[in-house]
């Protein structure tokens, strides 16, 4: 299936040009037990009514979840294929794509018109807006399904709202909630759900995603192909930005500066604080942590017969790199500390 025409101000997390988004995407590669307990639960009548689906980001979960509200909605009153496929001409799968089906809502941050940026957390009235549709009859009598893409977005207000609906579910209603760090979520969101945490994808995987993908997308050559895959680590989000020339070359930047990181060359590192502060670089900032993860493990194993406190200093690190990357993310804060901060640490960590 195609990407759908957007607008200009049709933006949502991790959007990419030319790039289909999960509910546009009717094949998922990898996760077939996943899948398979989702079709046995439909076939038996017996599915959950609030799922946490786990795993790093750009792994299929939203695809996974997508599949399984077209099955239920194209099937409400039972029966269907055995698994989850639904035929791309069928009615829901363009509803679904749309957003338009009445007995679907997703949760998710999206830029609405007029606004300069997506908002930073889903708020309270986004969810009790969304849990609007619980409310009343499903359409046909089907099933009501919500998506919540992804958990970490709900600030506190918004995530106790969403726990009072779990904790009495309507009949037929579903929830498929997605999470990148489950662990992170109230342990009462959590014990209300059935797990299932999703694998990273393996890299002929990856890369066949990433070969199936349509026109307009600029299909790499095998060694660029290649060199993505083997910095994807199982996802296929981190795959396409690695072929992003720019993202690339940033990245190749930021390894190169902590492979000095004991004697910092200050100069560019404030020019890396400086391209990472600016407002359409959240995509590329995730990428330069992703590569800061990479560098603290490879550290940690090279390292690892050395005494454990100065082991301990580096994970410390690490984690306060991370903490600060969240609040950044959360309170829409300047990065550039951020950066500097990293850099400072582990200078004097060595």
């Amino acid at each position: 299936m195609k990407p759908i025409d957007r607008a200009a101000d049709d933006v949502e997390p991790g959007d990419l040009p030319g790039i289909p988004r999960p509910r546009e995407t009717l094949t998922l590669v990898g996760h077939a037990a996943a899948a398979e307990s989702f079709a046995a639960g439909i076939a038996a009548g017996r599915l959950h009514h609030a799922w946490l689906i786990g795993g790093a980001p750009g792994i299929g979960k939203a695809t996974l979840a997508y599949g399984v509200a077209r099955r239920l909605l194209a099937h409400p009153g039972g029966g269907g294929p055995a698994g989850l496929d639904v035929a791309p001409d069928d009615p829901v799968t363009g509803k679904v794509a749309g957003l338009s089906h009445p007995n679907l809502v997703v949760l998710r941050r999206h830029r609405t018109v007029g606004a300069k940026a997506l908002p930073t957390k889903i708020s309270v009235d986004m969810v009790r807006r969304a849990l609007d549709l619980f409310a009343t009859t499903a359409a046909d009598s089907g099933w009501r399904i919500c998506i919540l893409d992804s958990a970490e977005d709900l600030n506190a207000n918004a995530a106790n709202a969403l726990l009072k609906v779990l904790e009495e579910p309507p009949p037929r209603a579903l929830f498929l909630i997605l999470s990148h760090q489950p662990g992170r979520l109230l342990p009462t969101i959590r014990s209300r759900c059935r797990a299932l945490m999703l694998r990273p994808l393996e890299p002929e995987e990856v890369g066949r995603v990433v070969r199936a993908l349509p026109a307009p997308f600029p299909q790499p050559d095998d060694a660029a192909l290649a060199r993505a895959v083997a910095a994807s680590e199982g996802s296929v989000a981190r795959a396409l930005a690695m072929l992003d020339p720019v993202t690339a070359g940033l990245v190749a930047e930021v390894e190169t500066l902590l492979a000095r990181a004991r004697s910092p060359d200050w100069g560019r590192v404030l020019k890396l604080a400086e391209t990472l502060a600016g407002r359409d670089a959240e995509a590329r900032f995730e990428a330069a942590q992703d590569a800061v993860l990479r560098f603290v493990s490879g550290e940690l194993d090279r390292r690892r017969d050395e005494p454990a406190a100065r082991l301990a200093a580096l994970v410390e690190v690490a984690e306060r790199f991370g903490r600060a990357a969240r609040e950044a993310a959360i309170y829409n804060l300047d990065r550039r500390p951020v950066v500097l901060s990293l850099f400072g640490d582990l200078a004097e960590v060595g």
